[in-house]
């Protein structure tokens, strides 16, 4: 997850390098390449393989897992991140063949996808009961849009500071 959350802040800051002068943002987004690069080789992909094959023996270990409603719910969600993991690595390769789509907006705001996955599975295991069920998309459906709307401010007070 901490692979996740880095590499989409280092995205952020590759694109807001278009912004820095010729010089500067050639060696920035060279640097920023190096990152992305080996903390996804190094670090996000090997703990990525590492998790899911976890995941598979646990279930491999106690089949009775896959009849529970909450671990289905749960492994939507994985399945779900593992998707968002993909498309980091299509966002690294854009960026690195100079495909700048996303602003650092889209970017910010696609950094939190990850927190609601990281929340949501959290919550589908601590909360497994069906009143809970209720509560917790409730309060997962309030967290998305708080989230989303601290990144909106933080975009408001960003741009009237400059």
């Amino acid at each position: 997850m901490a692979g996740l959350f880095y590499i989409v802040r280092l995205f952020i800051y590759h694109t807001e390098a278009n912004e820095r002068p010729e010089a500067e943002r050639q060696i920035l987004q060279r640097q920023f390449e190096l990152m992305e690069s080996k903390l996804w080789n190094i670090i996000t992909t090997p703990a990525m393989v590492l998790a899911v094959l976890a995941g598979l023996g646990m279930i491999y270990l106690n089949p009775a897992l896959l009849e529970m409603d909450w671990m289905l719910v749960k492994l939507g969600f994985v399945l779900g991140l593992l998707v968002y993991h993909f498309l980091c690595q299509r966002i690294m390769h854009q960026l690195r063949r100079g495909d700048f789509s996303l602003s650092s907006t889209q970017l910010r705001i696609w950094n939190e996808v990850a927190t609601i996955f990281l929340v949501a599975i959290v919550f589908t295991v601590v909360l497994k009961s069906a009143i809970d069920w209720i509560y917790g998309l409730i309060g997962l459906i309030l967290f998305s849009i708080l989230i989303m709307s601290v990144v909106k401010i933080y975009k408001y007070y960003r741009q009237r500071s400059q």
